[in-house]
């Protein structure tokens, strides 16, 4: 059974940062593509970053100068720093296994970006 716990948001300043963390557990992390997604409150799911098995990574063209996907196998987590934080970036932060997304996916770690 696919296990995906993410963890690490919280309530930040605008020109914050945070970083997300994805444990991962039931499949061969090693092997799969990961990805980051987020929904704002209200919005449709977005697709933000992957990250294939050998650390070659997609982010999305809103988000690339600001945030950044790792892995580390040896841990069976996924990462996803973010930086120069912004109120639209205030939203639900899931991890999915494999490169779209749409996949299994955990509960989620809320991230909001308020003074």
């Amino acid at each position: 059974e696919v296990q995906l716990v993410e963890s690490g948001g919280g309530l930040v300043q605008p020109g914050g940062s945070l970083r997300l963390s994805c444990v991962a557990s039931g499949f061969t992390f090693s092997d799969s593509y990961m990805s980051w997604v987020r929904q704002a409150p209200g919005a449709e799911l977005e697709w933000i970053a992957r990250i294939n098995r050998n650390g070659l990574t997609n982010v999305a063209a809103s988000v690339r100068d600001r945030f950044t996907i790792s892995r580390d196998n040896a841990k069976n987590t996924v990462y996803l720093q973010l930086n120069s934080l912004k109120d639209e970036d205030t939203a639900m932060y899931y991890c999915s296994k494999g490169m779209s997304g749409m996949g299994d996916r955990g509960a989620g770690t809320m991230v909001t970006v308020s003074s």
